[in-house]
């Protein structure tokens, strides 16, 4: 119940409302470029984009109307051959209300006897998402994906709550009940979080080059929440940067 739970809807739509506001920026700021923004992308869609880099690629779909709905929705610009290119792919997750249960003095588990409840897997649809614009932009050089994290299943460090009682509890930030971060860290590389990683990096390996798609995790670390303007900040310097890996393609529309 807590995947769909109001503080994680709250926090989807908070994400969707923000996405527009960059959309709206950044077609004040660049006028002479064309935005667009879509809710989903179907998956024939990115099987038809990995066709066109590899016959091999994108040949299995089962589920004719499959998508894929990121919580922010996709951000993308027209390049100068009439393509349309993402700029951004925004996400977020809400998971774990230790802290507010705890301030509220409400004691959790079958027996309501505890004082934390064991972390879920709300964040299992990231990876699915993560992978399937990375699928969409395996010939990019960059990868604007970013994921907000929030709650107490997010902390990067320990945490004291104290109960209406006056009874402090610890929350261990490496408790392997309370946090999921580390399932999270696989989408980039366990690169630094708080990080824009948008640029894809390459790293050398004996004689070969390989191409790293990393999203860019976010988490307050702490448990509180973002704010609109600390996610609003973010996002568009991700997109700002996906403009600049784009602009050689964009090129004329900037300067004609």
């Amino acid at each position: 119940m807590g995947i769909f739970g109001q503080e994680a809807k709250k926090h989807d739509k908070a994400t969707y409302d923000i996405s527009h506001m960059v959309e709206n920026a950044l077609k004040k700021k660049y006028p002479k470029l064309t935005f667009r923004y879509r809710q989903s992308v179907d998956k024939s869609e990115i099987n038809e984009i990995l066709q066109k880099i590899d016959p091999y690629l994108g040949q299995t779909l089962f589920v004719e109307h499959a998508s894929i709905i990121p919580d922010g929705g996709i951000i993308e610009v027209l390049d100068d051959n009439g393509n349309w290119r993402i700029v951004l792919v925004s996400e977020a997750k809400h998971q774990g209300k230790d802290i507010e249960n705890i301030e509220r003095g409400i004691l959790v588990g079958r027996n309501n006897n505890q004082d934390l409840m064991a972390a879920g897997n709300a964040i299992e649809r990231s990876h699915k998402n993560i992978s399937e614009i990375a699928n969409m932009m395996l010939a990019e050089s960059y990868f604007p994906y970013v994921l907000f994290l929030e709650g107490s299943n997010f902390l990067t460090k320990t945490i004291q709550v104290t109960r209406p009682d006056g009874r402090v509890v610890t929350l261990e930030y490496n408790s392997g009940m309370l946090n999921r971060l580390d399932r999270l860290t696989s989408a980039n590389y366990g690169m630094p979080i708080n990080t824009n990683l948008c640029k894809n990096r390459f790293v050398k390996h004996d004689d070969r080059n390989i191409m790293l798609q990393a999203a860019s995790i976010y988490t307050q670390g702490d448990g509180r929440r973002w704010s609109e303007k600390e996610m609003f900040d973010v996002m568009s310097e991700v997109a700002e940067t996906s403009l600049q890996m784009l602009g050689r393609d964009l090129w004329n529309q900037i300067n004609g």
